[in-house]
Order: structure tokens, then sequence, then C-alpha cells
């Protein structure tokens, strides 16, 4: 087998998103439960190693090697070529191919629209490894747009509280402001620390964010109506204190299940998600025309059982190590 259970391309003695620190890594994109430091090298497109390298440091890996999207590398006999994954800016599939086999390993991935990441491109494979974080047919992700329409709303409602909306600081948060702006918001957008070097980086790397501002030194009248983004964790401590009768929201996919909603106190839920649901994840499937579906993480059981109802050999991998968040939770 070209890959084994462990995302492991024996030929060329590489790891795909290794969990520990290896000689030789593939990474998929910049979160933290895929992309971690202490690799020996790293083969990863541009934009992933600039979020490594901005995250970590520069010398977060003993070597990188950036691989832009489309362009085959090939490593004695097996070919590696990179393909936009849609879920955060650089994040990637990895196509590999040896003696006319084809697998593909999507990462995370989602096929909405998103102008502050790379659009998701179809790879054709005979073996499919697909994550399956929303991987039960209950989620059906509204439209993202649909979803910010109702955060305005709020704000026209209720011009005398703040809105904090809780986002992952890498990728989720670039996201939400670049609706936000799409959507007709030009105000200023308010962040807490931990967004304002990413969201610079993207600005960097060519994604237009408008008009931010650090949520620092601002008197706490002056947010009223006003749009702050910040990590979930600090929406809930003692730094929300600073807005004035703050209405709580967050972004994310799992904000389709109220008890999570709920526990996390949330007033206003967001059902923005970075991965594909139930049906994106099905349509994937069928059109990859892979014979073999290994489910990575998520929902397993459930795709796999679909997948066996279509014919498909088809199992889970239960790797470990990614996270339900990205591993973001504490960005």
């Amino acid at each position: 087998m070209l890959l084994d259970r462990n995302l492991h391309i024996r030929a060329i003695d590489t790891f795909i998103d290794p969990s520990v620190p290896r000689e030789r890594a593939i990474i998929t994109h910049g979160h933290a439960d895929h992309a971690r430091s202490g690799h020996g090298a790293v083969l990863a497109t541009p934009d992933t190693i600039a979020i490594m390298q901005t995250r970590y440091g520069v010398d977060c890996a003993g070597r990188f090697q950036a691989l832009d999207f489309g362009v085959p590398l090939l490593i004695d006999d097996v070919s590696i070529t990179l393909y936009p994954a849609g879920h955060i800016l650089g994040s990637a599939q990895v196509l590999v191919e040896h003696k006319g086999q084809r697998v593909g390993v999507t990462g995370d991935y989602k096929r909405l629209t998103d102008r502050t990441a790379q659009p998701y491109e179809l790879v054709r494979c005979d073996l499919l490894v697909t994550e399956a974080t929303f991987g039960l047919p209950v989620f059906q992700h509204p439209l993202p747009q649909t979803e910010i329409a109702r955060l305005l709303k709020s704000v026209r409602d209720n011009p005398e509280r703040s809105h904090l909306v809780g986002c992952y600081a890498l990728g989720k948060a670039q996201r939400v402001i670049a609706l936000l702006r799409d959507a007709g918001w030009d105000a200023p957008i308010y962040l807490h620390g931990a967004m304002l070097k990413l969201c610079g980086l993207y600005e960097e790397l060519g994604v237009k964010l408008g008009d931010l501002r650090p949520a620092l030194d601002v008197p706490k009248a002056d947010f009223a109506g006003q749009i702050v983004i910040a990590p979930p964790s600090a929406i809930r401590d003692r730094w929300s204190r600073r807005f004035p009768d703050p209405v709580v929201c967050q972004a994310s996919g799992w904000m389709s299940v109220k008890q999570r909603a709920r526990q996390a106190l949330v007033e206003l839920p967001l059902v923005i998600s970075d991965h594909c649901d139930w049906g994106e994840l099905q349509q994937t499937v069928h059109e990859t025309e892979a014979a073999t579906v290994w489910v990575t993480h998520g929902r397993e059981d459930a795709l796999v059982y679909w997948c066996r109802q279509q014919g498909l050999e088809a199992e889970p991998l239960h790797l470990q190590g990614f996270e339900d968040d990205g591993g973001e939770e504490a960005a």
C-alpha cells in the first residue's frame, strides 16, 4: 500500500500532518493540530509556511520547501501534488501518485466559496482519505451570508450593546471579517490581541480585511454598536468586562448543536463552518470516484457506514491528535 493508516508514505518515508516530530512531513495547513513544530523537513504551500513561521518562529522546522498548488514534485518515483482545500489560507489536499495508484488526502476542507482561502478543487483518486468533522446527517450548514445577516440585524436592533464574536484566531476570524465587509459593514472591527498578528499576515498575503483596530485603550461607551472579534475563551473571562452589555456570539459549525451553544453561554450562535457538512462529504466521495475511502477524524462511523452502503471499501482510521476545533481554542 502506498499510504499506511498513519498517513505515512512508505516509499519516501514521509508523513502527512504527523502528530509528533518527524524527519520529513507534508503539512496540509496551519492549524495547531495539523502543523506542529520540530519536524526535520516540511513540505507545504507558501502560505502555510508563512503561517507556521509566524506562529512558531522562522526556525520551527529544520528546513522548509514551498510547493505551489498544481505543481507536481517528484521524489524518487513518487509524485506529490498539492491542491486547494478551501479550509483556510494556504490549506492543501495532498495527491500522492506511484505506479499508477492515486491517493488523495483532503486534510481539513470546505467547498463553499471563501475569499480568505484558495477555492477547493476536486481531486480524483483511487483511495480517498477524508476528514469527517461534521460527518452526521444532522449537520446541514446554512449559508454563512445568512448567519452574518443575523449578526448585523442584531447590531441594528441593539445599538446600545456591543457584539463580541468568538472566533478562532487562524482562518475563522479572517473569514468572519471578510464576510462582514462583503455584507457592507465598513465600520472599524475591533480585535483581541491574539488576532492581530495573523490578521496582519493575511493582509500581507493579499487578503483585504479593512479597518481593524485593537480592542485596547478605547472608552467602554465607544464600543456600543460595535463588533469585536476575540477567541472563544476570551469572551467568557474578565477580558469581556470592558464592553457595554455585550451580545456574546460564536462562529462555528458546532453552533448548530444547541447544547454546545448553551454550555458556552452564547446568546447569538452563528453557524459558520470551515468544514464540509454531511451533504458535501457525500458529494466529495461520489465525485472523486474513489473505490476505497478512509475516514480520518470526526464522526467517522456514520460516513464509513454510508460509504459501504454505496458499495465502496471504507474504514475509520481513528487517528490521534486531531481536534474538533482544529486545536485553536487556546490561540
